[in-house]
């Protein structure tokens, strides 16, 4: 065997450019295949890293009827919903995979906040003081909610980043003051996530480009947010979990243990709690991109094939040069078996050879294109050992032909030949 291996790499060193051009399917196809697997793996990764929120293991639950989660903005009477109280609030934290509760009223649309007569149209929120470290804000500057603020009803405000460059572009937004529902409400602080809490997916919608957020959000006190919106509307739980698997099953606790003491006929009503299914939507996304990417792994397969009748041609080109070196080993009493092995270990040592250069290419394009697109990659360990293998069942497949050929070669014609 390893005579016949020192064979095949002197016979490709002898014919270096007709080798490298027989190997060159070969290495094209394999870099192929690996640039769009090492693409397709960082992209899924990306996708439920940045759909969980990098890291942070939030979940939220809101109210439902039906399907569809409720827009509060309408101002539906919810007789039937009772506000969660503290108390609950600390009861949830103790339910299995729950580290963490925080507790929330949003708007979007509807959420009048003005400055200086020109409207907002991001996010406002209404917070607990839980809300900021479950989602890993840091203060910026200025200061966070303090308990007076709360204690006293004070009306102000904290932005993040995105709220202040769309509301302030320019300018301190420390000391301004907003409008919100006619209601003034003064600027204290401004914050933003934390670098590893800073997601470019945060939901479906995003994904698909529906929804903008790029104008950030403007948080409230929750008493801030009753001045302005009006009291007893039911709010959200953000819930972090201790774990990304312990997501799906931490934020159905809290959804059903929320349904169940916090609504009223729910039946009737068709009322419940749901929680988002983070890793059933990430897992929704990665079978999109998979699908599609997958159509090119083919396309890139054919180009192997063509490679591999390369393989099949330069062999049989070889056996026809060899005709008289054959015939003469059997001459010699060589079997068979031993021809035959001869010319499949050649034609394996040169796929093998391509599909090393491939997996390096491959690995090299996939760098390059992350650098050049900013296209998230991750190099695929389990790709290449199956790329590997699958370049040496290619020399083995398509050399099977070419190494019968000259296996079963009559020794006395093959000496006649010139």
């Amino acid at each position: 065997m390893l005579g016949n291996i020192h064979q095949a790499f002197l016979g490709i060193w002898h014919h270096k450019l007709r080798s490298f051009l027989t190997m060159l399917g070969i290495i094209i196809g394999i870099a192929a295949i690996i640039t769009i697997v090492s693409t397709i793996k960082g992209t899924n990764d990306q996708i439920k890293e940045n759909l969980i929120g990098s890291g942070n293991n939030v979940v939220v639950v809101s109210l439902h009827q039906g399907d569809y989660q409720m827009d509060l903005s309408e101002g539906q009477n919810l007789a039937d919903v009772s506000v969660i109280t503290e108390e609950t609030r600390q009861r949830l934290e103790e339910l299995d995979g729950v580290v963490a509760v925080a507790l929330f009223r949003q708007r979007q649309w509807n959420a009048q906040v003005y400055y200086r007569g020109t409207e907002y149209n991001g996010y406002t929120y209404g917070i607990d003081e839980h809300y900021f470290p479950v989602y890993g804000y840091h203060l910026c500057y200025g200061r966070d909610f303090q308990p007076e603020d709360r204690d006293e009803n004070r009306k102000v405000a904290v932005l993040d980043a995105q709220a202040v460059s769309s509301i302030f572009p320019g300018e301190n937004a420390v000391g301004k003051t907003l409008e919100i529902k006619g209601e003034p409400f003064t600027v204290i602080g401004v914050v933003e996530r934390s670098s590893k809490f800073r997601p470019v997916i945060e939901s479906m919608q995003d994904y698909y480009m529906y929804a903008d957020d790029s104008s950030g959000s403007v948080f409230l006190t929750e008493q801030g947010w009753e001045i302005a919106f009006g009291y007893d509307e039911p709010q959200n739980a953000a819930v972090k979990a201790e774990s990304t698997d312990a997501m799906t099953t931490a934020g159905k606790s809290v959804a059903d243990h929320l349904s169940a003491k916090q609504i009223r006929n729910s039946k009737e009503n068709n009322l419940s709690y749901k929680s988002e299914d983070l890793l059933q939507q990430a897992e929704q996304l990665q079978t999109m991109s998979d699908s599609t990417n997958k159509l090119l792994i083919w396309i890139a397969a054919i180009s192997l094939l063509v490679g591999g009748i390369g393989v099949m041609n330069i062999m049989l080109v070889s056996v026809s040069e060899r005709t008289h070196e054959i015939g003469l080993k059997k001459a010699l009493g060589a079997k068979r078996r031993r021809i035959l092995g001869q010319f499949l270990t050649e034609a394996s040592v040169l796929t093998s050879l391509g599909g090393l250069l491939g997996i390096l290419g491959g690995i090299g394009l996939a760098k390059l294109l992350s650098k050049a697109m900013d296209t998230p990659t991750a190099i695929s360990v389990p790709a290449i050992i199956v790329a590997a293998a699958f370049s040496i069942m290619i020399g083995l497949i398509f050399g099977l032909l070419p190494a019968t050929k000259a296996a079963r070669m009559n020794p006395i014609d093959a000496l006649r030949r010139d």
